[in-house]
């Protein structure tokens, strides 16, 4: 083969390694091999990966074969990916949301999405290490830490800069090359806030878009999961790939576009130059002054495409909090659903059982406490109770919000800072966001929790519901015209 795909696979996308792969100069057991290596010789610096899948290398050579003899499935064929360890496999792979209490737990079928990865033919490489319970444990959790993997570490600067966000290992795998890309899942920034400190591109689709069946919940109406990758075009090509209908989901029901899997038909270079966007400065307030002056690099980047750029316009929600009630009541309820299907040998099956678990094993499983739980457990809303309490925590973001500064100023985004202040809102609604790199903060200064805001940082693109044609469209115009990633030098 003329590829030397240790050197190769650094950077390569899944464009370029679908078409080695037709090409004959590699083939999908040869990537695998390659990313395994890799994964044996770096993950021990950034611990991003829990578990190589054992089959891996037998699924390529059979891709392969299905390759020569009946043809490719299509841009996934024999790609290897990653999926954040609270994504249901029926393999040989643990899904543990990071607890050791669920760390010899194997699923009893695939989650959707990772069954629609492996129809597009990808090949299942592992699960990625993650903040235990999609960090919603303990307040007191660091970012990237679980009782089952330790911690996840950023291969711009292993222990010193930010992971953020609970699909943190996804993100450092595929930062760091021991991936071709991986799937990860957010509920207010898990995907956002990771790919934004690691220079990559994530999307957080609108909840709906795919399916949450077979993933480990926290919130029915916030829960999503999306892909992270290097480029926007592989992202697309990723979304297209798990997008769909299911039965089990009545939130994929609301998808108005339920045919539609090619996102990659709305890469258009030229695209700022037909948008409004708006930038909604409170949510820059909080910036250094070095990651401000990338915002506002940023923003000059897009008048030079040629946008219209609102400067200063208004969400009107500061003064509406994150309501802990109605997300515990749906942490509750989502999570005794998933434990009580678990097969009969594990050790907890209702949240009651999971905190009883972990304090029989606190000396391994409660490093950080478990307040969260404890106080989802106690949680005493009813049905009737929680759906006032929903609207309430609502109203605000659906009159005043998202959907309300768009119309008012006739926009076609928002741009926010990579940072998750201004991810709540997109939140609160289910709406969708895209972050894209944007330069890299060489200074930066220590925040209150005692983590650096130095390193890769993105901007992040918000719209309305299924907005993701515009907001991707938006991404490549800008990823195209700054192209601002660099890989760490992990050799």
């Amino acid at each position: 083969m003329g590829i030397n795909l240790q050197d190769w696979i650094h950077e390569a996308d899944l464009v370029s390694m679908q078409k080695a792969m037709s090409s004959g100069e590699c083939t999908s057991e040869a990537l695998v091999l390659a990313y395994i290596e890799r994964i044996h010789r770096y993950n021990p610096l950034i611990n991003a990966i829990l578990e190589i899948n054992p089959d891996a290398l037998e699924i390529a050579r059979n891709l392969d074969l299905e390759r020569n003899t009946t043809g490719s499935r299509g841009p996934l064929h024999g790609i290897p990916i990653l999926l954040k360890d609270n994504i249901d496999t029926h393999d040989r792979l643990h899904t543990s949301a990071g607890s050791i209490a669920l760390a010899e737990s194997f699923a009893p079928e695939d989650a959707f999405v990772a069954a629609k990865i492996r129809a597009a033919g990808a090949v299942l490489l592992g699960k990625a290490n993650m903040t235990e319970w999609s960090n919603f444990m303990s307040n007191r959790m660091p970012a990237g830490y679980s009782s089952r993997g330790g911690y996840v570490l950023n291969p711009y600067g292993p222990g010193k800069l930010f992971v953020s966000g609970s699909s943190s290992g996804s993100a450092a795998a595929v930062a760091a090359s021991l991936t071709a890309a991986a799937i990860g899942t957010e509920t207010a920034g898990s995907i956002i806030g990771p790919a934004s400190q690691h220079f990559l591109v994530g999307i957080k689709p609108t909840v709906g878009l795919a399916s949450r069946s077979g993933i480990i919940p926290i919130s029915i109406s916030q829960d999503t999961p999306g892909p992270i990758s290097k480029t926007v075009t592989d992202a697309a090509i990723l979304l297209g790939a798990i997008v769909g209908i299911d039965e089990n989901d009545k939130a994929t029901w609301t998808n108005p576009h339920r045919t539609f899997h090619d996102y990659t038909t709305y890469l258009d270079r030229d695209f700022l130059r037909k948008t409004r966007i708006g930038i909604p400065r409170h949510y820059y307030r909080s910036l250094d002054e070095e990651r401000l002056s990338i915002m506002e690099s940023a923003i000059n980047v897009l008048r030079e495409q040629g946008a219209t750029v609102i400067d200063l316009v208004d969400l009107h929600l500061e003064q509406h909090p994150w309501n802990n009630d109605v997300i515990c009541y749906e942490f509750k309820t989502g999570l005794n659903r998933y434990l009580s299907k678990l097969n009969s040998d594990m050790p907890v099956h209702s949240l009651q059982d999971l905190i009883a678990y972990n304090q029989k094993h606190a000396a391994s499983a409660l490093k950080f406490g478990q307040d969260n739980l404890i106080r989802s457990e106690q949680n005493a809303l009813n049905e009737i109770t929680y759906q006032l309490k929903r609207q309430e925590y609502n109203h605000p973001a659906v009159t005043q919000g998202i959907d309300y500064v768009l119309d008012q100023h006739g926009l076609d985004a928002l741009m926010l800072p990579g940072d998750i202040d201004g991810m709540y809102i997109a939140a609160r609604l289910g709406y969708p966001l895209i972050t894209v790199p944007a330069g890299y903060s060489a200074k930066g200064t220590i925040d209150a929790d005692g983590d650096s805001t130095q390193g890769p940082f993105g901007v992040v693109f918000s719209g309305r519901a299924f907005s993701e044609p515009t907001l991707i469209s938006i991404a490549y115009s800008f990823e195209q015209a700054t192209l601002f990633r660099l890989q760490p030098e992990m050799g």
